[in-house]
């Protein structure tokens, strides 16, 4: 493996491991989750400014757990980023394949012949 490659991984993977276990001893605070996202920190601020306030609508379907909610959302923007990844690649490519291709030129129109 050439050294700029084994220096990429060896990134990577610290990237990875160091927050996962300088957080391992750590517990969240009282009253809160993990992986508590936007849309509870939301919901508690309503209900604490308007504790009168009913939602418009209820969702159809409710995951076990917030680890599982933040799991679907982290699956949908990595579809959404491979779905942009491979849009742009296609595009680029495309770019590139017509480039290459020589310019056709127009076929010269024959003089009119009067007999």
């Amino acid at each position: 493996m050439k050294r700029s490659n084994l220096l990429i991984v060896a990134a990577l993977l610290g990237l990875t491991i160091l927050p996962l276990w300088w957080v391992a001893g750590i517990e969240p605070a009282a009253g809160t989750e993990w992986f508590a996202g936007s849309d509870r920190q939301a919901q508690d601020m309503i209900l604490a400014l308007a504790p009168a306030y009913l939602a418009w609508f209820e969702p159809l379907w409710q995951p076990a757990s917030s680890e599982i909610e933040s799991l679907l959302f982290a699956l949908q923007a990595a579809l959404g980023a491979g779905f942009i990844g491979y849009w742009f690649g296609v595009s680029v490519t495309r770019h590139a394949l017509r480039q290459s291709q020589p310019v056709r030129q127009p076929d010269p129109i024959p003089s009119r012949v009067d007999c």
